[in-house]
């Protein structure tokens, strides 16, 4: 086993790295600290010459070593292919870690690289370390948010899979003289058994898109009502920002399920959180805990949102959204 951090690092359909590599990079930089300085490595299947696209990006994130598999099938995601070639090249590094961005693609190739590798997967953690005794440790809610385990792996390379959000990328450039490495696996016997017509993709609700917004404000079941969802659709574009929700509020038929922030729902990161009448559970904040400031309002002065958001307002959203509107 090589002392090191493995990050499978995705490409989207548009053939960019995605988002989540690079937070998972910052996070493996910072582990890799307390394991010596062991190297950050990155393990990326691509198609002919679009490496050289990505060695800046890799080499500015912190990463040692990227080792990488060149095939034009890799064009097109496929479960099989993908699981057969990633399994090949993670018994030649050998890592002692590994971190998988809990994406659609993630979700679907982390745990058959794990049952193939015979190891065990820590799946959508909200949390990763380095346990003094030198083991890795993943932190992931549990009982349906209601509580947090710390998980430990018994065999190697010990995985994790993270969802896109949880953790930043560097603010600056981590530049090291990272070394690319071009691996072969044997994919001579692989027989496609599908074949990709197409893609259309999903229109994204008309409310907003999560993924990048800067400013969300979020209703819970404190909003009571379609018309409170109104109001705050209103807050939020005075303020150039969307409309989140939580699970509660998506529950009762107050908003889209395309827009529940959550354990259960997307994870997010924006520079200003606005929730309202949302109790704030476990199962909600960990879908967005790590904003850089929190504005709470509700009625409820022990409500726990309180304890987590820099700026509280007790009192009915009701009355309180639209004289925010007036200024």
């Amino acid at each position: 086993m090589s002392k090191g951090i493995l990050v499978y690092s995705e490409i989207t359909s548009d053939d960019y790295l995605h988002t989540v590599v690079f937070e998972l990079a910052n996070k493996a930089v910072e582990l890799s600290k307390k394991m010596e300085d062991a190297p950050v490595m990155a393990l990326v299947l691509t198609k002919p010459d679009l490496i050289n696209e990505y060695k800046e990006a890799f080499q500015k994130s912190g990463f040692d070593k990227v080792f990488y598999v060149v095939d034009e099938r890799f064009g097109t995601y496929r479960t099989d292919l993908f699981a057969k070639a990633a399994v090949q090249a993670v018994k030649q590094i050998d890592p002692e870690i590994m971190l998988v961005g809990a994406t659609c693609q993630g979700r679907d190739l982390a745990p058959r690289i794990s049952t193939a590798l015979g190891t065990g997967l820590t799946a959508d953690c909200t949390g990763l370390d380095i346990l003094e005794n030198g083991k890795f440790a993943a932190t992931r809610p549990t009982f349906g948010g209601q509580l947090m385990a710390t998980i430990l792996c018994k065999k190697y390379p010990q995985m994790a899979s993270v969802r896109p959000k949880v953790f930043k990328p560097s603010e600056v450039d981590v530049t090291r003289d990272t070394v690319f490495i071009k691996m072969s696996v044997d994919l001579d016997d692989y027989v496609p058994q599908i074949e990709v017509l197409e893609f259309t993709k999903k229109l994204v609700c008309d409310l907003n898109d999560l993924d990048s917004a800067k400013i969300i404000v979020a209703g819970g079941k404190g909003m009571k009502n379609a018309e409170g969802f109104a109001l705050l659709k209103k807050l939020a574009d005075k303020l150039g920002g969307c409309v989140g929700a939580s699970r509660v509020a998506v529950e009762m038929g107050l908003a889209p399920q395309a827009v529940q922030i959550g354990q259960t729902g997307k994870t997010v990161s924006p520079k200003l959180y606005i929730a309202c009448g949302i109790s704030g559970a476990l199962q909600h904040t960990i879908g967005m805990n790590s904003a850089e400031k929190i504005i709470a309002i509700n009625t409820d002065k022990n409500a726990p949102i309180f304890d987590i958001c820099d700026y509280g307002i007790v009192g009915d959203a009701f009355e309180i959204i639209p004289k925010l509107l007036e200024l």
